[in-house]
């Protein structure tokens, strides 16, 4: 099996799957949608399909790349159009199993993966919502203290020659109130460090979470009405576009700073540039923006150029500790799904794990979620004097996962009979 890792995931991956018995290739640059699937396709006509494939957060694997690697090559190099599911595979057609077994976004988000289309080839999406959150917040954390001791104004000036000391506007932490904009496994993070800093922490989050210390969540606009530094760390949602703008930032108290390490699209950035250029808003650290260019791309912003204000390039979650984190956590998720079925963490997939044992006869089979279909691949392995030894089944939506521990290898007619069952999506033999 091969692995096709774009945009330098970390090497702690590739090694991971190198040990684990996969021909690796690893490249630097993210790809263009149809640079992306002609990628694909050549390694199909090469005997190289790629049945894993890595991704951050610049690749988009859409719909048109997600069925280019699940079509099959003929043995000219001519593309077999596999039919998505619900055409033939209803009518108890027997199309080829997909290449493509599982895609892993090494980050926090998936929105640049289409999982639906990943879902309707019975393609595994994993990502890793954890390893970077205390990059995240410590940047936070050390922006807050940068923007209210107006550091990076006073370094700016003295990189032009000018020596201005003064304490007029800047402020310690302590005793200021930091509000949150989404409570999660980031935001959270910075509630503890900023109140070991001694900052009064409130949040605001439209799930009910619990407070960690003596954060206090309230309301939305009481929120922007009391805080004096408002960050934010918001998911990627749709219904968080344009989440900030100028109603938002005249209701934050005159003098506050703001900072945004989420999505770009939350924040209208001319209403947080007039904001700033007033004086309503103090400063301002923004790491995220709705158009982001490639690196050593030329980048503009009308935020460029005002005073007491921090830009960076989405490095929130850029540290070599991070990076070498999720490498090694969404390799594992991987390399376990491929081997053992597991798909505990799959952002798509039903949550199904049923202890592995080496040596066993492992059968996965992804489906609609329709009646019969268990009782339907019983049959099957009945029929032919399979002992089913041990099975779980989980659903998510419209879809159905089963695993199956059986008492002998498939062969290709029995793989063929379990890819006809109506409704089926995907069927595979543990790797």
């Amino acid at each position: 099996m091969k692995v096709l890792l774009l945009e330098n995931i970390s090497g702690v991956a590739v090694e991971q799957f190198r040990d684990a018995g996969y021909e690796v290739e690893a490249l630097t640059a993210a790809l263009e949608e149809r640079e992306l699937v002609k990628k694909l396709t050549q390694e199909k006509v090469r005997g190289a399909s790629v049945s894993i494939l890595g991704v951050r957060s610049k690749t988009r694997v859409s719909a048109a790349v997600i069925a280019a690697a699940c079509e099959t090559a003929s043995p000219v190099g001519i593309e077999s159009k596999s039919p998505p599911s619900g055409t033939n595979r209803e009518k108890g057609g027997a199309p080829a199993a997909p290449k493509l077994v599982a895609v892993g976004a090494f980050c926090i988000g998936v929105d640049k993966i289409d999982r639906a289309a990943a879902s309707e080839r019975g393609v595994a999406v994993f990502n890793d919502p954890h390893s970077n959150s205390r990059s995240v917040a410590e940047l936070a954390m050390g922006e807050i203290i940068v923007l209210l001791r107006r550091v990076f104004f006073s370094s700016t000036q003295m990189h032009l020659g000018v020596w201005n000391k003064s304490a007029a506007g800047a402020h310690e932490v302590r005793g200021l109130t930091l509000g949150i904009v989404g409570y999660g496994k980031i935001g959270s993070q910075v509630s503890d460090l900023a109140e070991a800093l001694g900052m009064r922490v409130v949040f605001y989050d439209v799930s009910h979470v619990l407070a960690r210390g003596n954060a206090r969540a309230v309301g939305f606009g009481e929120l922007l009405e009391i805080s004096d530094v408002v960050t934010l760390h918001v998911d990627g949602k749709p219904q968080n576009q344009n989440l900030f703008g100028a109603e938002e930032f005249r209701r934050m108290k005159d003098g506050a700073c703001f900072l945004n390490l989420s999505r770009g699209f939350v924040v209208d950035h001319e209403a947080l540039a007039a904001g700033l250029k007033t004086g309503k808003i103090a400063g301002a650290a923004v790491d995220v923006f709705p158009k982001e260019p490639e690196s050593g791309a030329e980048f503009r912003s009308v935020l460029q150029g005002l005073p007491n204000v921090i830009l960076t390039p989405h490095v929130g979650g850029s540290t070599e500790e991070a990076q070498q984190n999720i490498g090694q956590f969404v390799s594992a998720r991987l390399v376990d799904y491929v081997k053992t079925g597991n798909s505990l963490l799959s952002v798509n997939l039903p949550h199904c794990h049923l202890e592995y044992e080496p040596g066993g006869h492992r059968l996965m089979h992804i489906h609609r979620n329709v009646p019969g279909i268990l009782r339907a691949i019983n049959d099957i392995l009945a029929d032919r004097g399979i002992n089913i030894e041990r099975q779980v089944l989980d659903t998510r939506g419209t879809l159905g996962y089963a695993i199956y521990d059986i008492n002998r290898a498939c062969d290709e007619e029995l793989m063929r009979q379990l890819r006809a069952v109506p409704h089926t999506i995907g069927v595979r033999m543990a790797e």
